[in-house]
């Protein structure tokens, strides 16, 4: 199962599991964008068991309803790849009153894995891969001020908070999940050209004319941004790896921040709190 994926490198992650041969469940807001780019994936691939699912990352209710049709509907979840995301938007909240990129980036993605925790298990040996960004060094958790209700919102600060949410989320999850076939991993698709930048594009259309030339040199495709995603999905032997950040297919030091034992779990305690889940759910 893949979130966000209609396009960009979650569309290239579902596209190359489906030629795999896997049963693939895009789980995606925008269910128009997700059906076409399900029946071309389908298409391309001669794999008819591509199906779409609405979940909406910023609707922790979204998120319940989605687990709940999932768990009744799908046998087994051996790949959950947490891929979607925003990226430096405006200063937001969501319908449940929490900042748009904490929520969808991390606190979504939080409640969505630890409801289908059952799932994975039961599927054992299972992986969960979360698409993390090297944004997340310089990155700090405001514990004080998660949403920036009493700090200046600034779209990179609360990027990078939620990037780092990430590979600490998976840092936690696989201490948690050790001995249960459940395995965790973080990772840094690359520099890509794909929609996440069109808040910047659209708030610096001059930093657009200067990046649209070495970004065709410099930046990958959706394709190649997906290498990384699917390497932690499919490689055989990554069990002892869990916990892990990875980039271009190899495991790499995260930052600092990325890998204090302490903050992780703190931020599973304070999330636990903020998405009302409690183990057991």
């Amino acid at each position: 199962m893949i979130t966000g994926s209609n396009t960009g490198i979650g569309k290239e992650t579902a596209r190359d599991m489906a030629r795999r041969g896997a049963r693939v469940v895009m789980a995606c807001r925008d269910l128009t964008r997700a059906e076409k780019a399900a029946e071309e994936i389908r298409r391309s691939t001669g794999n008819g068991s591509v199906v779409v699912r609405h979940l909406d990352l910023a609707s922790l209710y979204s998120v319940k309803e989605f687990t709940k049709e999932y768990i009744a509907t799908e046998q087994r979840l051996d790949i959950l790849i947490n891929n979607a995301g925003v990226m430096m938007c405006p200063k937001w909240h969501t319908e449940d009153g929490y900042e748009t990129q904490l929520a969808v980036n991390h606190l979504g993605h939080f409640l969505l894995t630890n409801l289908l925790l059952g799932k994975l298990k039961s599927s054992a040996p299972s992986r969960v891969i979360n698409v993390s960004s090297m944004a997340h060094k310089g990155g700090k958790i405001h514990f004080d001020d998660l949403c920036f209700e009493k700090i200046p919102y600034n779209s990179l600060v609360s990027y990078r908070q939620s990037k780092l949410a990430n590979v600490l989320f998976s840092k936690e999850l696989a201490r948690r999940t050790k001995g249960t076939g459940v395995t965790s991993y973080s990772l840094h698709p690359g520099v890509i050209r794909t929609e996440l930048s069109r808040h910047i594009e659209t708030w610096f259309p001059l930093l657009k004319m200067v990046l649209l030339i070495p970004s065709m040199l410099l930046m990958k495709t959706p394709w190649e941004g997906a290498q990384t995603s699917i390497y932690c999905a499919v490689t055989e032997g990554l069990e002892e790896k869990s916990g892990c950040y990875f980039s271009d297919c190899a495991v790499k030091e995260p930052a600092p921040e990325g890998k204090d034992d302490l903050t992780a779990l703190r931020l599973w305690e304070v999330s636990a709190q903020l998405v009302g889940y409690t183990e057991g759910d």
